[in-house]
């Protein structure tokens, strides 16, 4: 996401993942943060095994960071996004996604968290800008999503697969052009790439993506956006007013995603 930028079983295991890895409070309890919005009110737990993201983010509501900030990006059957504080006195039509405290959180990314339907998240610079997938310092957004069918989830997996094929691509370019030069060769471009075409391939039928089964439980029954799994981190997940998060999601918005009516936090406090 650019910065202008999911069987009882199973959710009984997921459910005690989460639980076991939900941060403390002092006295042991764990950390909620009831968030106060013009729609509606939404609390959400976070997690231990992201103490770098959930510590940043206490110390940003202990501050009175989010109060007032908007929720300024918007996707049905996606999520919403907040945390930049350019929004908090924006005029209509104003750019926004840009901003932050100055500062990104590195990545703490947990097979088990995932973006199922009600996750907390952090947002980020894009892979080109951002190859180690550092979160911005404040925005964040929840996951709405959708539920996916096995169809879906496989071109997810294939879609996955690729991505992680491109900077291979890349640096198998790089490696054939430095072979070529250091045995005084010419350097025939469009040579070079099919090599690096045909050992990126060879690359993506040796290590094919596969979606651990209990993912693909989750988004098939739960929902939520896999296709952000281990890309972005997960550091929270909603406790109570999902339906504010579908509320919120359901809002006309404009060609940015951003509301046409203005949603806002009107607050943020540990509960």
């Amino acid at each position: 996401m650019k910065s202008s930028l999911k069987l009882c079983v199973v959710f009984c295991l997921l459910g005690l993942f989460a639980c076991s890895s939900s941060a403390k409070k002092p006295d042991g309890k764990t950390v909620k943060i009831a968030i106060s919005t013009s729609m509606g009110d939404i609390e959400v737990e976070l997690y231990d095994q992201t103490p770098k993201h959930r510590d940043n983010f206490v110390n940003l509501v202990k501050d009175g960071y989010f109060d007032g900030l908007l929720f300024h990006r918007v996707i049905k059957e996606f999520m919403i996004q907040a945390g930049d504080p350019d929004s908090k006195n924006a005029q209509p039509g104003a750019h926004l996604g840009v901003g932050g405290p100055g500062y990104t959180v590195p990545a703490e990314f947990v097979p088990e968290l995932i973006h199922r339907r009600g996750a907390l998240s952090a947002a980020r610079q894009g892979d080109n800008m951002n190859p180690e997938k550092a979160s911005s310092g404040s925005q964040f957004y929840i996951v709405q999503g959708k539920i996916f069918t096995d169809d879906e989830l496989n071109q997810i997996e294939s879609q996955v697969t690729m991505g992680k094929a491109q900077p291979l691509f890349m640096q198998y370019i790089r490696e054939e052009s430095e072979a070529a030069k250091a045995a005084g060769q010419t350097v025939d471009q469009q040579a070079i790439q099919e090599k690096a075409k045909v050992r990126a391939m060879e690359w993506v039928q040796n290590n094919p993506y596969k979606m651990p089964e209990e993912r693909r439980a989750v988004y098939k029954t739960e929902g939520g956006t896999p296709h952000l799994d281990d890309a972005y981190t997960v550091f929270g997940q909603v406790t109570k007013g999902l339906d504010i998060v579908e509320k919120i999601s359901l809002v006309p918005t404009d060609a940015a995603a951003r509301p046409a009516e203005d949603v806002r936090i009107i607050k943020m406090k540990i509960k």
